[in-house]
Protein backbone atom coordinates (compact mmCIF):
# COMPACT_ATOMS: atom_id res chain seq x y z
CA UNK A 1 0.00 0.00 0.00
CA UNK A 2 1.50 3.48 -0.61
CA UNK A 3 1.04 6.86 1.67
CA UNK A 4 1.69 9.78 0.35
CA UNK A 5 3.77 11.95 2.36
CA UNK A 6 6.11 15.15 2.71
CA UNK A 7 9.06 16.51 3.51
CA UNK A 8 9.09 17.74 6.91
CA UNK A 9 12.71 18.66 7.36
CA UNK A 10 16.21 18.06 7.05
CA UNK A 11 17.90 16.96 10.55
CA UNK A 12 21.90 15.54 11.04
CA UNK A 13 22.11 12.39 12.54
CA UNK A 14 23.44 12.39 16.06
CA UNK A 15 25.54 9.37 15.82
CA UNK A 16 27.37 9.54 12.36
CA UNK A 17 26.64 13.86 11.65
CA UNK A 18 25.26 12.23 8.58
CA UNK A 19 21.83 14.70 7.20
CA UNK A 20 18.64 13.06 6.76
CA UNK A 21 15.96 14.16 5.23
CA UNK A 22 12.57 13.15 7.11
CA UNK A 23 9.26 12.33 5.36
CA UNK A 24 5.96 12.40 7.44
CA UNK A 25 2.43 11.64 6.02
CA UNK A 26 -0.20 14.20 6.24
CA UNK A 27 -1.80 13.55 9.64
CA UNK A 28 1.60 13.31 10.72
CA UNK A 29 1.58 9.69 11.95
CA UNK A 30 4.36 7.74 10.50
CA UNK A 31 7.78 9.18 9.72
CA UNK A 32 10.61 8.18 7.55
CA UNK A 33 13.97 9.12 7.75
CA UNK A 34 16.06 8.56 5.15
CA UNK A 35 20.39 9.17 5.43
CA UNK A 36 21.61 11.02 1.98
CA UNK A 37 24.61 12.62 1.50
CA UNK A 38 25.56 16.36 2.16
CA UNK A 39 25.03 17.46 -1.89
CA UNK A 40 21.75 16.24 -1.90
CA UNK A 41 20.82 17.41 1.21
CA UNK A 42 21.73 20.43 0.34
CA UNK A 43 19.67 20.53 -2.87
CA UNK A 44 16.78 19.97 -0.82
CA UNK A 45 17.70 22.51 1.46
CA UNK A 46 17.73 25.19 -1.70
CA UNK A 47 14.64 24.19 -2.75
CA UNK A 48 12.80 24.35 0.71
CA UNK A 49 14.59 27.82 1.07
CA UNK A 50 13.26 28.75 -2.53
CA UNK A 51 16.90 29.62 -2.77
CA UNK A 52 18.44 30.13 -6.25
CA UNK A 53 21.44 30.28 -8.44
CA UNK A 54 21.96 32.16 -10.98
CA UNK A 55 22.96 29.00 -13.17
CA UNK A 56 20.49 26.03 -12.74
CA UNK A 57 22.03 23.45 -10.52
CA UNK A 58 21.54 19.47 -11.15
CA UNK A 59 18.31 18.92 -10.05
CA UNK A 60 16.82 22.72 -11.44
CA UNK A 61 18.70 21.45 -14.85
CA UNK A 62 16.55 18.07 -14.61
CA UNK A 63 13.16 19.79 -14.28
CA UNK A 64 13.83 22.57 -17.02
CA UNK A 65 14.78 19.52 -19.32
CA UNK A 66 11.97 17.69 -18.65
CA UNK A 67 9.69 21.13 -19.07
CA UNK A 68 11.24 21.55 -22.68
CA UNK A 69 10.61 18.10 -23.66
CA UNK A 70 6.88 18.13 -21.68
CA UNK A 71 7.25 15.42 -19.49
CA UNK A 72 5.41 15.80 -16.54
CA UNK A 73 6.93 13.88 -13.41
CA UNK A 74 3.71 12.10 -12.07
CA UNK A 75 4.76 11.01 -8.16
CA UNK A 76 7.80 9.61 -6.72
CA UNK A 77 7.65 6.26 -5.13
CA UNK A 78 10.08 5.17 -2.28
CA UNK A 79 9.57 1.35 -3.27
CA UNK A 80 11.93 -0.77 -1.03
CA UNK A 81 14.59 -0.82 1.76
CA UNK A 82 17.59 -3.06 1.24
CA UNK A 83 20.46 -3.59 3.29
CA UNK A 84 20.12 -0.27 4.85
CA UNK A 85 19.57 1.38 1.49
CA UNK A 86 16.60 3.05 0.06
CA UNK A 87 15.51 2.72 -3.73
CA UNK A 88 13.15 5.07 -5.21
CA UNK A 89 11.11 5.31 -8.48
CA UNK A 90 10.23 8.65 -10.59
CA UNK A 91 7.33 8.06 -12.60
CA UNK A 92 7.31 10.35 -15.64
CA UNK A 93 4.36 10.62 -18.50
CA UNK A 94 5.17 12.05 -21.96
CA UNK A 95 3.06 14.90 -23.72
CA UNK A 96 1.97 11.55 -26.00
CA UNK A 97 0.76 9.89 -22.67
CA UNK A 98 3.91 7.42 -22.74
CA UNK A 99 4.81 6.69 -19.32
CA UNK A 100 8.21 5.44 -17.53
CA UNK A 101 9.24 4.54 -14.42
CA UNK A 102 13.31 5.64 -13.85
CA UNK A 103 15.27 4.41 -10.59
CA UNK A 104 16.78 6.70 -8.40
CA UNK A 105 18.32 7.47 -5.27
CA UNK A 106 15.53 8.45 -3.03
CA UNK A 107 17.38 12.33 -2.15
CA UNK A 108 17.75 12.57 -6.35
CA UNK A 109 13.80 11.67 -6.51
CA UNK A 110 12.65 14.04 -3.59
CA UNK A 111 14.62 16.76 -4.64
CA UNK A 112 12.89 16.82 -8.40
CA UNK A 113 9.41 16.44 -6.75
CA UNK A 114 10.13 19.42 -4.32
CA UNK A 115 10.80 21.48 -7.52
CA UNK A 116 8.30 20.00 -10.02
CA UNK A 117 5.28 20.07 -6.83
CA UNK A 118 4.59 16.43 -7.74
CA UNK A 119 3.58 14.10 -4.63
CA UNK A 120 5.88 11.68 -2.86
CA UNK A 121 4.56 8.23 -1.51
CA UNK A 122 6.45 5.66 0.49
CA UNK A 123 5.43 1.94 0.58
CA UNK A 124 3.85 1.14 4.09
CA UNK A 125 6.32 -2.27 3.55
CA UNK A 126 9.46 0.02 3.66
CA UNK A 127 8.21 2.26 6.67
CA UNK A 128 7.70 -1.22 8.47
CA UNK A 129 11.25 -2.39 7.38
CA UNK A 130 12.66 0.86 8.26
CA UNK A 131 11.95 0.28 12.19
CA UNK A 132 14.25 -2.45 11.59
CA UNK A 133 17.24 -0.36 10.23
CA UNK A 134 20.98 -1.13 11.66
CA UNK A 135 21.86 2.28 13.32
CA UNK A 136 25.13 1.11 14.21
CA UNK A 137 27.69 3.90 13.72
CA UNK A 138 31.29 3.82 12.30
CA UNK A 139 32.27 3.73 16.06
CA UNK A 140 30.77 0.16 16.02
CA UNK A 141 27.89 1.93 18.68
CA UNK A 142 25.42 -0.47 19.92
CA UNK A 143 22.04 -0.70 17.71
CA UNK A 144 19.52 0.89 18.21
CA UNK A 145 16.10 -0.38 18.46
CA UNK A 146 12.84 1.33 16.90
CA UNK A 147 11.22 2.58 20.50
CA UNK A 148 14.93 4.43 21.32
CA UNK A 149 14.88 5.58 17.54
CA UNK A 150 11.23 6.82 18.04
CA UNK A 151 11.85 8.14 20.72
CA UNK A 152 15.16 10.07 20.00
CA UNK A 153 12.79 11.53 16.88
CA UNK A 154 10.32 12.64 19.42
CA UNK A 155 12.22 14.03 21.99
CA UNK A 156 14.04 16.43 19.10
CA UNK A 157 12.76 20.02 18.98
CA UNK A 158 11.97 22.15 16.11
CA UNK A 159 14.83 24.00 16.52
CA UNK A 160 16.80 20.72 15.93
CA UNK A 161 15.97 19.99 12.69
CA UNK A 162 17.17 24.29 11.87
CA UNK A 163 15.70 26.31 9.35
CA UNK A 164 14.54 24.21 7.09
CA UNK A 165 11.71 22.58 9.09
CA UNK A 166 8.59 22.73 7.39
Amino acid sequence: MLLEMKVFGLAIDPLTNAPIVILKDNEEKYALPIWIGLLEASAIAMELEKIQFPRPMTHDLMKEMLNRMEVNVQKIEVGDLKDNVYYATIHIETKDSNCFKIDARPSDAIALALRTRSPIFVHTKVLEKSKKIDLRSEAGQERMDSKKWSELLEKLSPEAFGKYKM
